[in-house]
């Protein structure tokens, strides 16, 4: 069943900013969600069981969960598995696990941080920032979006403070908000973003 409305849980403000500018213009008209942000992926990660265990007694047939949280320094692999297995406990189908579009939950990883998603779209970037380099995104080290070395947002706040921007440091909540609603989601080259926006648009399809 399509979904009508999808509850989407996530680690920190700036994602949820991100996704409060970016999911209605993804979305139909008429479809609804929500997003509850938690003080870091450590608070999402030790709450997660439980909130889905909650989500499991209730959950309506056309609502869908999506829980994305950042990499980090994780190993993707070990850190999906270990969502999917909450997922499982609470008594929930993941898309992972369900052989049709009637999952219930989907557990997307940003890789390695959700500024990645920024370098997947410059030109996004370039269109809240005019002074950055255009050139950024062809530049060795920033090719793949999802492997830049170092630090995702370290590398966003290094580049932005360079042409001007952010002088006394990123403010994530803000740049979240300014990106979210410029980020072409057809463009983005970011592969941790493609599998979410897929995944949004199955809910929805």
């Amino acid at each position: 069943m399509t979904a009508q409305h999808m509850e989407l849980l996530v680690e920190e403000p700036s994602m949820e900013a991100f996704l409060r500018e970016l999911l209605p213009r993804i979305i139909p008209a008429g479809r609804t969600f929500d997003i509850h942000a938690f003080q870091g992926k450590p608070d999402l990660l030790g709450k997660l069981e439980s909130r889905l265990r909650g989500y499991a007694h209730w959950l309506p047939e056309d609502w869908r969960l999506i829980v994305v949280v950042d990499r980090d320094g994780d190993d993707c692999r070990k850190l999906k598995r270990r969502m999917e297995a909450m997922a499982v406990t609470a008594g929930l189908k993941s898309r992972s696990q369900a052989r049709s579009h009637r999952w219930q939950i989907v557990n997307r990883i940003a890789v390695e941080e959700l500024e990645a998603w920024y370098f997947g779209d410059w030109e996004a970037v370039r269109n809240a920032y005019p002074r950055v380099s255009p050139n950024v995104s062809g530049k060795q080290g920033f090719r793949d979006p999802d492997a830049v070395a170092g630090g995702t947002w370290q590398a966003f706040e290094r580049i932005l403070k360079q042409h001007g921007y952010f002088q006394t440091g990123l403010r994530k909540v803000e740049a979240a908000r300014a990106l979210g609603a410029r980020i072409d989601p057809q463009r983005n080259r970011s592969r941790s973003f493609m599998r979410f926006h897929e995944a949004i648009l199955e809910a929805i399809a």
